[in-house]
């Protein structure tokens, strides 16, 4: 079978829905196909609540019928081989798609540190983006009493909070001193752990897995110091790797920390071949450095940079680099962060202020569901242009952490920060005169003009 088409999306999850959307909307005479392997794909996102909030997997896919609304053609179907001089990509069942533009979307993979002996045991699992796998891990589970987690990144700590809801014991083991290191300065790690540990959740950082052993099936995880620690079944939660196989073997460019190589437009070195999502090169917004972040929010943006110049470019539509806005929530107190932490902003040079402010997320406080909103803000000290921050409150902090990343990535100074008009309303917001942010702000420019 053949088949021609004038943009081929391989990879059909958050990023390849939204950049073959974008690229219809902008250019509707061109006919757009997405070719993926899975019938249905997983919102990445949702994966550790299919073991805790969600009753099955079913409530956690991405509607098809947003593809074929998009006017988007989706071929259930794997590309094995992708020729680019030839402009012609093979796919396992043997159809032969010729195309204009192409767009790797083709994710990434679960890590397995191959140091780490009796991965291969079993009811040892990684945490992929494939439906069937995470389904029948859901129903190993449901046996399974004691449950090890290796890796206190975002996915370790919400599958640890997630799986405690179903009564099983969870010790989650992290080699660095505090759970959501990379995105959390040590204060606010430490109200992580506080609140996870109050839930019955076991932590053990700082420690390092030396050894997975069991006869057939893992029955215990042996740490470095010694211990041992009895386990029906171990998550390993330990981080991902870019999936460029495909892209490697039609030899476009990878880089130094196993990505694709683009450019702020999402294009290859081949002007015809774009990359997108977890199998992209990232560099920080930032320090403008490489990095290896993979995030859905980060994802769809360049999704949408690729969608918008596939046939024309424009240089208000280029990609400026990964602000690294997080947020997740943990025993129902949500944990955002925005740009670089405060410790990682020392380590790469700048010169840095930080303050913070508590206060509420309704107002007057008596409101049923009222919460504590905390904001911190990290300032460099001599332009005043805001590098970071983060919000742990209810549920609004989630939105108000994007907010931030606004101000980052439109390079506001804190004095700005301290002057915006913003809109409260007593149900939705905290209030105008002690509004969390602008009080943060306060914070940091009452340090900044008394160290003058």
């Amino acid at each position: 079978m053949k088949k021609t088409v004038d943009v081929l999306v391989i990879g059909g999850s958050a990023a390849g829905i939204v950049a073959a959307s974008t690229g219809k909307a902008f250019y509707p005479s061109k006919s757009f196909l997405i070719v993926r392997k899975e019938p249905e794909a997983v919102v990445p996102c949702g994966i550790p609540y299919i073991y805790g909030t969600l009753e099955s997997i079913s409530q956690n896919i991405i509607p098809s019928a947003h593809i074929q609304q998009a006017g988007v053609e989706l071929m259930i179907d794997e590309v094995v081989s992708v020729d680019t001089a030839a402009k012609l990509a093979i796919t396992a069942s043997g159809t032969e798609i010729a195309f204009d533009k192409l767009v790797f979307a083709t994710g990434s993979l679960p890590k397995v540190p191959a140091w780490l002996k009796g991965t291969e045991l079993g009811n040892v699992f990684t945490i992929p983006k494939d439906r069937d796998y995470l389904e029948n891990l859901r129903l190993k589970l449901e046996g399974c009493d004691s449950v090890v987690i290796i890796g206190g990144g975002f996915i370790g700590v919400e599958i640890a909070d997630e799986l405690h809801k179903k009564g099983k014991r969870i010790t989650l083991v992290e080699v660095f001193p505090h759970i959501l290191q990379a995105a959390f300065d040590s204060d606010l790690s430490v109200k992580a752990e506080e609140i996870l540990a109050k839930e019955g959740v076991t932590l053990r950082t700082g420690e390092k897995v030396q050894e997975l052993a069991g006869e057939t099936t893992v029955s215990e995880v042996l740490l470095e110091s010694g211990e041992q620690l009895a386990a029906d079944a171990v998550i390993l939660a330990t981080g991902y790797a870019p999936n460029v196989e495909l892209a490697r073997n039609a030899g476009v460019k990878i880089n130094e920390l196993g990505a694709i190589r683009v450019d702020e437009y999402m294009r290859t070195e081949n002007k015809d071949i774009f990359a997108i999502g977890d199998c992209a090169e990232k560099f920080s917004f930032i320090t403008r450095i490489s990095k290896g972040l993979m995030l859905a929010s980060t994802a769809c943006s360049e999704a949408r940079i690729a969608g918008m110049n596939l046939y024309g470019l424009s240089r208000l539509r280029t990609f400026s680099g990964t602000l690294s806005i997080f947020s997740t929530a943990i025993g129902g107190i949500t944990f955002a962060a925005a740009g670089v932490t405060e410790q990682l902003a020392i380590e790469r040079g700048f010169d840095v202020i930080s303050a913070s402010a508590e206060g509420i997320d309704k107002h007057p406080g008596t409101l049923p569901g009222t919460a504590k909103q905390f904001v911190k803000l990290i300032v460099n000290r001599e332009s005043g242009l805001v590098l970071g921050g983060a919000v742990v409150g209810g549920p609004s902090a989630g939105e108000l952490i994007n907010v931030i990343g606004v101000i980052i990535e439109n390079k506001m100074t804190i004095h700005e920060v301290l002057s915006l008009q913003v809109g409260t309303h007593p149900l939705l917001t905290g209030p105008p005169t002690g509004y969390p942010l602008i009080k943060a702000a306060e914070a940091v420019v009452k340090k900044i003009r008394a160290d003058r």
